[in-house]
């Protein structure tokens, strides 16, 4: 009696028809999962199918970035069909994972999963999503490389409910799904009408004034050109180490990697903070703008930001700005039209520098400051617009994550 009640669990949240039926009951996942282990052999196809590597799949919402078509590249390369779940084995907490709803290869870094008789391909979709199976793939592989071991996977208890109550559970976090995922259609949408907007709000090379420009300013005359250095002081910042970032620091700081990860062309908050002595580093003027110093590849390395804020730590890497110009008009330009000309004057292959020299002899086009003003104040809007998107997609995913807590029993 004792063991069966072990075995026996329940969520906390239950569709009403399941609220008097069994409980669910702990198996083993290999005894309900099973690892798709079929090697693709182009002496049996007579297609190319599409492949699926680890960086095609975007961490922790499912969605597939793109697919190519497979060459003959060394390493083994797993089948999968329509509605297995891959999911990446090589650093698990990434948290990748993906339903493709067609036919191909992965490659060795993905796990293919298919459910066996007691599990539905989609229940096991959403499975590989709860925080148990992420805790167990995570502990799997001890202090070794971070790669998980599906023996100890396979050998792991699960509670899972019958199979109408599994497809149920599905149903609904799948409209989840694809409401999260209209969201970020949305989203997207609203970047890409930005990018648009910003093509025509700045004037494209060998023209002297933008497409579009607001009315009042349709009599203006053309823009002014200027090189960089005639309109800023190019300086660098003094190196602030991820170790000297302190949740409690006295000197908010930004760290080139952040100009990837959290800012947009302006920075109206910061994020970290260190106790390393003033005299030591670089501080902000208000309107400063930043660029990354050096990179993976040229196209990263041209993202500028402006601080709004005097007294922030610049760290090393970075490039500064102390120019004329409105702050953040410089900042949104330097992201449009003159982005291609900065990549083309970065240095280097494996790790792009983009060095002042490089940067001071770049030509730009800049208006009046009143219009330089409105620019900033219609992109800022439109920034505004895409903030509060990304804001309800996160609380949508949020909103996901309670749910499935509810929806699957706690396991210790």
């Amino acid at each position: 009696m004792t063991s069966d009640r072990l075995l026996l669990l329940l969520p906390k949240l239950r569709f009403l028809r399941f609220r008097d039926c069994e409980k669910w009951r702990r198996r083993k996942l290999g005894d309900v999962i099973a690892r798709g282990k079929e090697k693709f052999d182009p002496q049996k196809s007579c297609d190319t199918p599409w492949l699926i590597e680890l960086e095609n799949i975007e961490s922790k919402t499912g969605r597939i970035l793109g697919v190519s078509k497979l060459e003959h590249q060394k390493g083994l390369k797993s089948s999968f069909r329509a509605g297995d779940v891959l999911f990446g084995k090589l650093r698990p907490y990434l948290q990748k994972f993906a339903r493709p709803h067609f036919k191909g290869v992965c490659t060795s870094e993905i796990w293919v999963l298919r459910g066996k008789e007691l599990v539905s391909g989609s229940f096991l979709f959403h499975l590989v999503q709860t925080e148990r199976f992420i805790q167990l793939v995570n502990i799997s592989y001890g202090s070794r490389m971070p790669r998980a071991e599906w023996k100890f996977i396979a050998d792991s208890d699960f509670a899972i409910p019958h199979l109408d109550e599994q497809q149920k559970i599905a149903d609904c976090l799948d409209c989840l799904d694809d409401l999260i995922a209209a969201a970020d259609r949305k989203l997207e949408a609203l970047r890409q009408h930005k990018q648009g907007l910003m093509q025509q709000l700045f004037p494209q090379p060998g023209e002297a004034v933008p497409k579009l420009r607001f009315p009042e300013f349709s009599r203006a005359g053309s823009w002014k050109s200027e090189q960089i250095k005639n309109v800023a002081r190019i300086t660098k910042g003094k190196g602030i180490a991820k170790a000297d970032i302190k949740s409690n620091g006295a000197i908010p700081c930004i760290r080139y990697a952040e100009l990837y990860t959290h800012y947009g062309e302006v920075i109206y908050n910061v994020i970290s903070s260190t106790n390393i002595p003033k005299k030591n580093l670089i501080l902000s003027r208000a309107e400063d703008v930043i660029i990354p110093a050096s990179g993976e590849t040229k196209s990263d390395i041209s993202k500028a930001a402006c601080v709004l804020d005097e007294g922030v730590a610049l760290g090393s890497d970075l490039n500064i700005l102390r120019s004329d110009l409105y702050g953040p008009f410089l900042s949104y330009l330097l992201n449009s039209s003159l982005r291609d000309r900065i990549t083309r004057v970065a240095q280097g292959d494996t790790v792009a520098h983009l060095y002042p020299k490089q940067i001071s002899q770049i030509w730009l086009d800049y208006p009046s400051r009143i219009e330089q003003k409105k620019i900033v104040d219609f992109l800022d809007s439109m920034d505004g617009i895409i903030a509060a998107s990304g804001r309800k997609i996160e609380v949508l995913r949020q909103h996901k994550q309670g749910l499935m807590q509810q929806l699957f029993p706690f396991e210790n």
